[in-house]
């Protein structure tokens, strides 16, 4: 088994390589070490995979068409894990275009070189949890109506799934689109809420909470989430009718309050925050609640880490690199 996993240096991607890799797995990993936040982060998870020597690295921008098959010789591939995207809701409302190139052009580049991989057993990839758009109510379920995105970039996850689609059918390709529910854990993202919130608090600075009392998330911890893929590639998954192409959650089946997050963060950081409160953004959506039964039926998926034990973990990993 050799896995291409794009968006390598990236959070998910990273701890998924180190997975594969522990799993004893031959993993090319690809990523193109964008500026969209701090790129010496993209390279120090980089260099945590230094020392296998099953890994190979490559930069390659996916959007760029033949980049890749430049860089890696599609017919030793066996499985791909299609994670690199142009990540954020916000950030959608202001570099619209990045996500165009990113999420829809990269991801049919991505189609395409699976398509002329021979030995290709199975492609992943991440979608989100924001196709799901702003509703009340859940368990979230794979069949649920996904047709009124509120931001560009849950329009663009909606894209590559529908992509996928139409290539599975085309060509027989073996696909599964991943609806990720914020993942959060050791080496996040920084934009994320998570991250925010534990840097102003141990700095001592405010805190700025939109639509405070409205907002919950399906908070995964990050080792949950490589427990399922791991588990999707060694599974030969049921395909229902024949299906080339399947949808699943990969959440945590459990919401929680933004205010719980901010407890978990505070209780972490071992000090209270100074709280403002603010309206909410433009493309926040105000719930997400994953129905994992698919998931679990399908490939064992099992998430076990609740906030109260994996926010501190990320606390205390970045207590320790940022040494504060």
């Amino acid at each position: 088994m050799t896995i291409l996993v794009t968006g390598a240096a990236g959070f998910i991607g990273s701890h998924l390589c180190r997975r594969l890799l522990n799993d004893g797995r031959q993993v090319v990993g690809v990523d193109s070490l964008n500026d969209y936040y701090d790129p010496d982060l993209k390279r120090a998870r980089l260099q945590t995979l230094a020392g296998f020597d099953r890994f190979r690295f490559a930069q390659v921008d996916l959007a760029q068409s033949g980049a890749l098959e430049a860089q890696v010789d599609k017919q030793t591939i066996t499985h791909i894990v299609h994670l690199a995207a142009q990540a954020g809701v916000r950030y959608s409302l202001e570099n619209p275009h990045a996500y165009a190139q990113s999420n829809l052009i990269g991801h049919l580049n991505m189609l395409e070189f699976a398509r002329g991989a021979k030995a290709l057993k199975h492609m992943a990839y991440a979608s989100s949890s924001s196709v799901y758009g702003d509703r009340a109510g859940g368990p979230f379920v794979e069949t649920d109506e996904t047709r009124s995105p509120v931001s560009l970039y849950a329009a663009t996850k909606l894209g590559g799934e529908m992509l996928s689609e139409s290539y599975a059918r085309l060509y027989g390709i073996a696909l599964s689109g991943l609806r990720f529910f914020t993942v959060y854990g050791p080496w996040g993202r920084p934009d994320m809420a998570y991250w925010i919130f534990t840097e102003k608090i141990l700095r001592g600075e405010p805190i700025t909470l939109f639509s405070a009392g409205e907002m919950s998330r399906d908070f995964t911890y990050i080792d949950d989430i490589t427990d399922g893929i791991s588990r999707l590639l060694e599974t030969d998954v049921p395909r229902r009718d024949g299906r080339a192409h399947e949808i699943y959650n990969l959440g945590n089946n459990t919401p929680n309050a933004l205010m719980d997050l901010v407890a978990a963060v505070e209780a972490a950081c071992g000090q209270e925050a100074q709280k403002i409160y603010a309206p909410r953004q433009a493309g926040d959506v105000s719930r997400t609640f994953a129905s994992i039964d698919a998931a679990k039926a399908g490939f064992g998926y099992n998430p076990q880490t609740k906030i109260a034990e994996g926010i501190p973990r990320f606390v205390k990993w970045y207590r320790d690199f940022y040494q504060v």
